[in-house]
């Protein structure tokens, strides 16, 4: 099968995938069926189908319902809105009776870059980490996003699923196993590691390669899953080199950064430096590019802080 290069249409494919695997996936929606793509399984399964409405509350509550009446719910919004609006009902009505709710954050991070502030989603990986129970899936590209919709079939409790709205290059490939938790060198190197999840993977590969001009050695580890983090790998792939860098399109606070370091805490490591969001909130933008270049997402970017710390 072929796997779209857009993550949105990539999780619509793999969720009718799902559907036709196991009669007990349902999916609920707050109005953004297209826009999440979820409407292919609308399409396929209308019977397995919920329109809730632009009613995000009621559609996690209903999900709980639906996953203590042995269903397996996929419900869909805007990350934004799947995140902060249903905080409470995610706390107290999924996360602590520990359910098999799985929720789609679509359009994350600066990814819908035309509707600004109010629609950009840079502080949901905090939220959702913070919850017990939860875990937390940054995918790199469409491959890895359809891997691991596999591993969410068959994994218990609730897990929050950040999907990208814009097209993004293929850095993982079809044929690497995946399972929740792991961490993925794409790239061997001796003096620095760049650990990254999301657009930044592919972002870290380029700066990688801009290193590598420079006679400087850089690995790079994909973190696709920021919760469960494996800290032991963490531990093992942070290892020997003389500086770490942790890049993500999210706020620095309490994201793939804070785990990374959380992780680190008590083992001996390099110096670290954070590429994400400073403490503020996004904004629109012509294009998703100008975007991450204004915030600084970029391989120039997580060059110059491996540069940096390696200068001392």
């Amino acid at each position: 099968m072929t796997i779209p290069t857009n993550p949105r249409s990539a999780y619509g494919e793999a969720l009718v995938a799902l559907g036709a695997k196991d009669p007990r996936v349902v999916a609920l929606d707050a109005d953004l069926s297209k826009s999440t793509q979820s409407i292919m399984f609308k399409t396929a399964y209308p019977d397995r189908h919920f329109e809730m409405g632009i009613a995000e509350q009621n559609m996690v509550s209903t999900a709980a319902g639906l996953a203590l009446a042995g269903k397996i719910p996929f419900l869909h919004s805007f990350a934004v809105f799947a995140s902060g609006r249903v905080y409470d009902q995610l706390r107290n009505s999924v996360c602590i009776p520990n359910l098999d709710v799985r929720i789609c954050g679509s359009s994350c991070g600066l990814s819908d870059f035309g509707d600004g502030k109010t629609h950009q989603s840079v502080e949901d990986v905090a939220l959702m980490r913070a919850l017990p129970n939860m875990s937390v899936l940054c995918p790199a590209d469409s491959l890895e996003l359809a891997a691991m919709m596999e591993c969410i079939l068959e994994w218990r409790g609730p897990v929050y699923l950040r999907v990208n709205r814009n097209d993004l290059p293929f850095t993982t490939s079809p044929d690497s196993a995946y399972r929740i938790g792991q961490i993925t060198p794409l790239r061997d190197g001796d003096d620095a590691a760049i650990f990254a999840s999301g657009v930044m993977v592919s972002a870290a590969l380029d700066a990688a390669r801009m290193l590598d001009a420079k006679g400087v050695s850089a690995r790079v580890l994909n973190v696709g899953t920021i919760k469960p983090l494996d800290g032991e790998a963490a531990v093992r792939h942070a290892a020997g080199v003389r500086a770490i860098v942790a890049a993500e399109e999210h706020s620095v606070i309490g994201g793939l950064g804070s785990a990374l370091l959380e992780a680190l805490r008590g083992a001996p490591h390099a110096p670290v430096e954070l590429i994400g969001i400073g403490d503020r909130f996004g904004l629109s933008a012509e294009s998703y590019g100008a975007l991450l270049a204004h915030f600084g997402l970029t391989a120039e970017a997580i060059t110059s802080a491996v540069l940096t710390l390696l200068e001392g």
